[in-house]
């Protein structure tokens, strides 16, 4: 018998069996043998300050943990990275286009009202309307939902996208291509929704405290820029009763020798990351303390190839292969981390990639190759390549930088100079085009190649290198529309030696994730690749 005779008319409709399948929950599994903390207040170091707490206007980690906690999609993770209902309590396709999602009665804003279909209706028109400057605009772009090309070229009207409240419970989405992991897409910090009246009553400034209208398990208390920010719990969220974290502060600590010293002082819970050059030291001395899981990303450096000498691939190809990648993922970082010759973590779902040739090369030969393009550029000791590095603020980031113009100077008598910016001015810089060379890191936003290799897609709002490949693009529109797995991971191989090829990326390494934990803490995720961690899923053990 069918939940829902609207949803049994869509599908029907369109001539399609149904399948109704059922969804999990996820929330703090405190085993019945565990004590509580009388406390349960999470103090997490995060990074730096974040640029915005609206989710259509972010594109980075740190701004992801703080909305994790105050905005619920439609669905979820758990500890494993799998797939969990959030707003949504069931959804359905049986073609991979249309998509049906039932939302859950009980959904509220932190304001008390209903969170609807009609929510998400409105956040994702607004994701796609050039007039909000989303940096993860292409996202919708890559979910291939109906209209979203033409929207976000200006083209069609926001109203057109492929997103449909059929009523307040339901939602149809209609994609122009079939997709078999869209709902693994929504887990993103960009389809998140945001409260219509708050924004149209606040505009730029409904991210403040005390206009801020939240759907997740918390609510924003305070924000004190460069300082803190406090959530506490929200009352009206729909699951409340299963949190048992009262409060989470986050702190946005750059240094990661102040954030260790302060964890080590029991002033933090959690950190962002850890400080390479005490790795070794903190797992023999803390090794309760020390977590290190898998982290599906990638860090590279990218080359503005809109500017000179940067528009030639001789030069780019130089400087990449001058890199010695095992120096540095083995001493420089040195967490466990991979050298990368390729742009997409090995690990990824699905992924099946051909090393290319310079990777099969001693560091020694590479090197030689690299000269030789070089001097085919026109660059020697008489005539040396200067060009300036851009980096985000970070003692781990810097120490990379001045390992890699080392090597650069080194080998090729290249002179990289290193400039380092704040977080908010780093990013404002790369998408304004603002940098020769630049620091860069990429962490999937869902377990499927694509994540990483349509963002060097012609056009794509997160290209900032300005690559535009034909042979590349034609890769990435092949994999989509694939009709098996194997057909769609040769594609992806395809698109990989094309990266090679041209070079607009350094690949550098490939993460895991390494940080300090409060061994009080349960319910740390060890196995979610994507590192996304729900506040509402821990809770404290009493000492």
């Amino acid at each position: 018998m069918y939940k829902n005779k609207i949803t049994q008319a869509l599908l029907l409709g369109a001539g399609l069996a149904v399948v109704l399948p059922s969804f999990s929950i996820f929330a703090a599994q405190v085993p019945a043998d565990v004590k509580l903390a009388n406390t349960q207040e999470l103090v997490r170091a995060n990074g730096t300050e974040p640029e915005s707490l609206d989710p259509q206007k972010v594109s980075g980690v740190p701004e992801s943990n703080v909305i994790r906690d105050l905005l619920e999609g439609l669905v979820n993770q758990d500890a494993d990275g799998n797939l969990v209902a959030g707003v949504a309590k069931s959804w359905q396709t049986t073609d991979n286009k249309t998509w049906i999602f039932e939302l859950r009665d009980d959904a509220k804003w932190s304001n008390g009202d209903p969170v609807t279909a009609d929510d998400f209706v409105y956040t994702w028109r607004r994701l796609a309307d050039p007039k909000t400057a989303s940096p993860y605009a292409s996202y919708l772009d890559m979910t291939t939902m109906a209209n979203a090309t033409d929207i976000i070229a200006g083209k069609k009207l926001p109203a057109t996208l492929g997103v449909e409240a059929v009523d307040a419970h339901t939602l149809k989405v209609t994609l122009d291509k079939p997709l078999s992991y869209f709902a693994s897409m929504l887990v993103h910090t960009s389809m998140k929704p945001v409260n219509k009246k708050a924004v149209e009553k606040f505009g730029d400034q409904w991210t403040k405290v005390g206009n801020y209208v939240s759907n997740g398990a918390y609510q924003l208390d305070q924000w004190v820029v460069n300082e803190r920010i406090v959530l506490t719990r929200n009352n009206n969220y729909w699951n409340n009763k299963e949190t048992v974290i009262n409060q989470v502060t986050f702190l946005p600590i750059e240094n990661q020798v102040a954030a260790m010293n302060r964890f080590l002082a029991g002033e933090v819970d959690m950190t962002y990351e850890m400080p390479n050059e005490h790795f070794k030291r903190l797992t023999k001395d803390y090794p309760q303390d020390v977590k290190v899981t898998p982290y599906l990303c990638s860090y590279y450096y990218e080359f503005n190839t809109a500017r000179k000498p940067f528009d030639n691939g001789d030069v780019r190809k130089a400087l990449s292969y001058a890199i010695d990648r095992d120096v540095l993922a083995k001493f420089i970082v040195g967490k466990g981390e991979t050298p990368a010759y390729n742009f997409t973590p090995l690990a990824t779902n699905g992924l099946d990639v051909e090393m290319p040739d310079y990777a099969k090369l001693n560091q020694k030969q590479r090197l030689e190759k690299a000269k030789a393009l070089l001097a085919a550029a026109g660059y020697s000791q008489n005539n040396p390549l200067t060009f300036k590095v851009l980096y985000n603020t970070s003692e781990n980031h810097k120490k990379i930088a001045v390992a890699i113009a080392s090597m650069w100077k080194k080998g090729l008598g290249v002179e990289a100079q290193l400039e380092n910016q704040e977080w908010k001015s780093y990013l404002d810089s790369k998408r304004q085009g603002n940098f020769d060379v630049s620091r860069a890191g990429w962490c999937g936003d869902y377990n499927e190649a694509s994540t990483f290799l349509a963002i060097m897609r012609t056009g794509h709002s997160q290209n900032y290198p300005k690559y535009a490949s034909v042979d590349y693009d034609k890769a990435i529109d092949d994999a989509i529309l694939a009709p098996t797995a194997a057909e769609r991971a040769a594609d992806y191989k395809r698109a990989e030696a094309s990266l090679a090829q041209d070079m607009p990326i350094m690949p550098i390494y490939h993460y895991v994730n390494a940080r300090l934990v409060n061994p009080q803490l349960g319910g740390y995720p060890m196995k979610n690749a994507e590192d996304n961690i729900y506040s509402k899923d821990l809770y404290f053990i009493a000492k």
